[in-house]
Formats: C-alpha cells, structure tokens, sequence
C-alpha cells in the first residue's frame, strides 16, 4: 500500500484548485478549497511561491499559479499532445498560404518554438525549433498574452526592464503593451512586422484549449504581399484547439 504524503497531496490539490480559476484568488478561498487551517495554507503558498509555482498579487490579496506551474503543463504539451496534434494542420496551414509556419508555447515572457514548418523556397528564419524569443515582440506572443488576465500580464512585466527589444521597435512600457494587446482583442488576431527581425513580418492566433498556452503563426519577407492571412492562421489554431479538446 502507498504511504499517503499529505504535505505532497496538498500542494497538488492546490495546484488543481488554482487550474481551475479564471482569475487568482484569495487565500482563504484555497484554504476552504483543500480543507486545511489558513495558517497552514498561508505557509504552503509561501513555499509555492518560492518556487515559482505560485504568483501572490498583494495589492489584490490573492493567489494565482506561477510560471513554474505553466512550464510543468507546457512541458508535458510539449512532449506529446500539442506538438504531435498540431504537426498535421500546421503543414497544411503552409501549403495552404506558401509561407513559413510555426507552432509556440508560453514561457513565462518568452515564447518557446515547438513546430517550424518551412515553406519550400522560402528563407530561413531565426524561428527555428527551440529558440526562445521576447513574447511581446513576436505575434505569437501577443496573440498568447492578449488572452491571459491583465494581473497576470502585469506579473510577467514588471517593470520597464522588462521590455527588451531586437529591432528598436516593439512596446517598451507595460502601458503601450496593453493597449496593443487590447487592439489584438479586437480583432482576434495578433501581428507584428519588423520587430523579431528586419524585414520579416508574421501573425498569428491564440491555441485555446484549457490551461495550455500557445499560438499558431505564419511569417513571411514584408517586401512580399501576403493578404488574406488571418483566416487560414485563425482557421488552423481552432483545428488544434479542436484537437487538443477531443
């Protein structure tokens, strides 16, 4: 028989709890949630919070899961679902547009490339399979972040060193971020050109299935017309999102 962990089984249930949540919330909520005294709670996402696996916002008095606890469940996407349900509807996606296509996930501010699907005769991209770049320079990013609650945007950009740039162009205040992830909102898509690297353009839509965040993307030379991209990008993220669902 195993021996129960109760400290262990704790942490998971608060954890499954905090998943849960559309938005973070108080301590005597979790507390109430995993049957234990708030003290003991209190010490818990302390301890969580040390590891990552918890983000406190003090100027709401809640709690809310931290990246570490994204990087857990994009590992696991990473490693079997996303990336092999994806492979399929990606490649179609490029012969579809004849441009380059990729498949990312969030973490914490960067995107993490998972699929690169090059478009025969096109240029290599900086984009390749592993790279990590600045989520709020890249479409895919953006697409990712317009989706996330606005506490937890703020979390991941604290401040203005927070906003680095590749190009010189690109949000360099949390407040230009905002306004550009409310302006993705709207349309239900998100772009960028010229910020990732010079000359290039891409756009890409949200992957909405459960706690996984990840975008679809297609990116192309900016000298070269590309309209008509929105739909086919748009069409290809609720396939997956279908997918992963099912």
């Amino acid at each position: 028989m195993t021996r129960p962990v109760p400290a262990a089984t704790t942490t998971l249930r608060v954890l499954r709890f905090l998943s849960s949540q559309p938005v973070p919330v108080s301590a005597a909520r979790i507390a109430a949630a995993v049957d234990q005294p708030r003290s003991s709670t209190y010490h818990l996402l302390s301890a969580m919070t040390d590891e990552g696996f918890v983000i406190h916002y003090p100027d709401d008095r809640t709690w809310g899961l931290g990246i570490a606890a994204w990087e857990v469940g994009h590992g696991f996407a990473r490693q079997e679902p996303l990336a092999r349900l994806a492979r399929l509807p990606l490649a179609r996606l490029v012969d579809q547009v004849g441009q380059s296509a990729h498949l990312v996930v969030l973490q914490g501010a960067d995107v993490l490339y998972v699929i690169e699907e090059r478009a025969p005769g096109r240029p290599p991209l900086v984009t390749d399979v592993g790279v990590r770049l600045p989520a709020h320079l890249t479409a895919s990013g953006r697409a990712i972040l317009a989706s996330l609650p606005a506490a937890q945007v703020r979390a991941l950009y604290p401040d203005k060193a927070s906003f680095t740039s590749r190009t010189g162009t690109g949000p360099s205040s949390l407040s230009e971020l905002r306004r550009l992830l409310s302006a993705t909102r709207q349309r239900g898509f998100a772009t960028e050109d010229g910020e990732v690297t010079a000359g290039f353009a891409s756009i890409a839509a949200p992957i909405t299935a459960g706690t996984i965040h990840a975008a679809v993307a297609v990116t192309w030379e900016a000298r070269t017309p590309a309209d008509g991209l929105a739909e086919p990008v748009a069409a290809t993220a609720a396939e997956i999102s279908r997918r992963l669902h099912h």
